[in-house]
């Protein structure tokens, strides 16, 4: 494939594995010069050098994006050290605590602290990064929302899946916020994808989830990350305040399945 990121400068949010690694590694691949952001620094220096090991232009900057400060000073470094910023990939999310946990039953730490780290985060890196792109004339933004949102969301989820609707949302208004600027925003709403963490799963939860498929299979993260990267393309530029699943047709959930 050939999306024509060459010279171009991409940052992807909590990239030092799972899903974000493989977006990273897709960009990287078409020529971008990436920077992996996660809040643990060895974690993103151990990733980025893992990546340079395969011939990608890769660093790595630590940074608790879900705080206003840190974000904006990731989005200004990466400025001041390659000159610019291309492409935004908020990825930075937790899977949260709680989870299977009734509405009627969930702490207000949990609500918060999902709300806190998906939304907020989202939030403060697109705002850094439109600024700095915007008089550049050209951007490509694209949000982590979730299945747990298209599926119209599950019991024991109510917190991941609020955090994934609203960002959802936003992509959609600061897509037609920003789209005369040369920026355009998109979200992607992943199924289940074969990361460490589905790989940790009990075998009769995995079987489950696979004979649900339409396809018959989980979807691998370099399926996300070629994804992304068309997305970041010239290609899609007509492409703006789009929601792409990638959930095998999916779509919903089966009730009796366990978080």
């Amino acid at each position: 494939m050939d999306f024509g990121l060459e010279g171009r400068v991409a940052l992807v949010t909590g990239s030092a594995r799972g899903i974000g690694l493989a977006e990273a590694e897709a960009l990287a691949a078409e020529g971008a010069t990436v920077v992996l952001n996660d809040i643990d620094r060895d974690r993103a220096e151990d990733a980025a050098g893992r990546l340079r090991e395969t011939g990608g232009r890769c660093h790595a900057l630590a940074a608790d994006v879900a705080d206003e400060a840190a974000s904006e000073l990731l989005v200004k470094t990466v400025v001041e050290r390659f000159g610019r910023l291309d492409v935004l990939v908020n990825n930075a999310g937790i899977s949260g605590r709680h989870l299977g946990t009734p509405v009627t039953e969930l702490p207000t730490a949990a609500w918060d602290e999902m709300i806190h780290v998906h939304m907020r985060s989202t939030f403060l890196c697109s705002r850094a990064a439109v600024r700095v792109m915007a008089p550049r004339g050209f951007g490509r933004i694209v949000n982590t929302s979730s299945m747990n949102f298209t599926g119209g969301g599950r019991p024991g989820v109510a917190h991941y899946a609020a955090a994934k609707a609203g960002i959802a949302g936003f992509t959609s208004t600061l897509a037609k916020e920003v789209g005369r600027a040369g920026i355009t925003v998109n979200a992607i709403a992943p199924g289940y994808v074969e990361t460490d963490l589905i790989a940790s799963m009990d075998a009769a939860k995995r079987r489950i989830i696979v004979e649900q498929n339409p396809i018959g299979r989980f979807c691998q993260p370099e399926e996300v990350g070629t994804l992304v990267a068309f997305l970041c393309s010239e290609q899609a530029a007509f492409i703006n305040g789009a929601l792409v699943c990638l959930d095998g047709g999916r779509r919903d959930f089966y009730w009796g399945l366990a978080t």
